[in-house]
């Protein structure tokens, strides 16, 4: 009798188990190394030029926005005012008007497209932006309330709004956590919570006085009109500060969209990076809607549309963020030139979302249910 091998086994049922294990595992050659490292550099490749040509874009939108108006300055005015020199017409008009309107347009856009994206890649859903899932209309029911019932301007309306979507986003969270968050509950939990804030922001409304009903209006559209720097500084803070807490967490973000317990099995701390993302995200969108109000759809449309341009397999963070500024950067330029009416810049991105909406809510019943 032949001695058992290592492990107490038998050399036959050894061998068994080892022939069983070959047959199952794939087989890793070469030639498939080669292939995956070949997908990789492609869709490297091209998530690096779809970002260098939305740079770009949205670069050329932001020069033409300084230059064309009511009159057109040249690029070495424009130039010689963003440097601090004194140019007769363009400091006022370029330094005083445009800049602050373009750079708000810019932090604006790249801020809801950046967080809306996180918000959808992190529950898997393309309806899980904060335009649908309540926190927007957190922030319009606070910026009502407060101009209309509390007679406040200025930053302490913008103050109001950032604290009630920080709420919001609280209340919503907790209301779905359940042994963790899943995303379909989260986004009717927030659309529930959406309709109710907009019934107290349309019964303030009522009530308003006419100029307190314009001027709740006019920021309830989202508009970038009469932007100052007073409005666009916090909003560029916050970015610059939290844009670097989403790119870190890009990684863990790809992971959890195979779902929770893939992400767990691959080291993802999931409950403590859905709470990060998700305050970080929240303040990006808090901040900016304090800014220019609650632009509609940018949020909801970037991070599809960036997927469209990027692919699968790669993150859409920074993508995601150009198309929402470049959307804005287009959006406000054609609500101020391009009909014969002036237009807010929330009334042009709700026009091109609508539809989008419709879209996905038709494919939604196609496909049995699953967006």
């Amino acid at each position: 009798m032949s001695a058992p091998a290592a492990g107490g086994r038998p050399p036959a049922v050894q061998t068994a188990v080892q022939t069983a294990a070959q047959a199952v595992t794939p087989t890793v050659t070469p030639a498939v190394v080669r292939a995956v490292t070949r997908g990789r550099r492609r869709r490297a490749a091209r998530r690096r030029l779809v970002v260098l040509t939305l740079a770009v874009l949205a670069v050329a939108a932001f020069a033409v926005t300084l230059m064309a108006g009511q009159t057109f300055y040249p690029p070495e005015d424009v130039v010689r005012v963003i440097l601090g020199e004194r140019v007769p017409g363009a400091t006022f008009t370029v330094g005083r008007l445009r800049l602050p309107r373009a750079v708000l347009a810019v932090v604006a856009g790249f801020s809801f497209g950046l967080a809306g994206v996180t918000f959808q890649t992190m529950l898997r859903n393309p309806l899980a932006s904060p335009d649908v899932i309540g926190i927007s209309s957190g922030a319009s029911a606070a910026a009502a309330v407060a101009i209309v019932s509390l007679s406040l301007g200025g930053t302490q309306v913008s103050v109001f709004a950032i604290v009630s979507a920080l709420v919001v986003a609280l209340l919503v969270y907790t209301l779905a956590f359940r042994d963790g968050v899943v995303g379909t509950r989260l986004i009717l939990i927030g659309i529930g919570i959406s309709a109710i804030l907009d019934s107290i922001t349309a019964y303030v409304l009522s009530r308003a006085a006419e100029w307190d009903l314009q001027e709740a209006t006019r920021w309830l559209t989202g508009s970038l009109n009469g932007t100052t720097w007073d409005q666009t500084l916090p909003a560029l803070v916050a970015l610059v500060v939290l844009t670097p807490v989403l790119l870190a967490r890009a990684r863990d973000l790809s992971a959890m969209q195979l779902g929770d317990d893939t992400g767990a099995a691959l080291g993802v701390r999931v409950e403590r990076t859905r709470i990060t993302v998700i305050v970080a995200a929240v303040g990006l969108i808090a901040f900016a809607t304090a800014a220019a109000g609650p632009i509609a759809f940018v949020a909801f449309l970037s991070g599809p549309i960036a997927a469209r341009l990027v692919g699968p397999g790669t993150s859409l963070l920074v993508p995601a963020g150009l198309v929402g500024a470049l959307l804005v950067l287009v959006a406000d330029f054609a609500g101020q030139f391009a009909f014969d009416v002036r237009y807010p810049v929330g009334v042009v991105t709700g026009v091109l979302g609508a539809p989008y909406l419709v879209y996905l809510i038709i494919r939604s019943h196609r496909a049995g249910g699953s967006l």
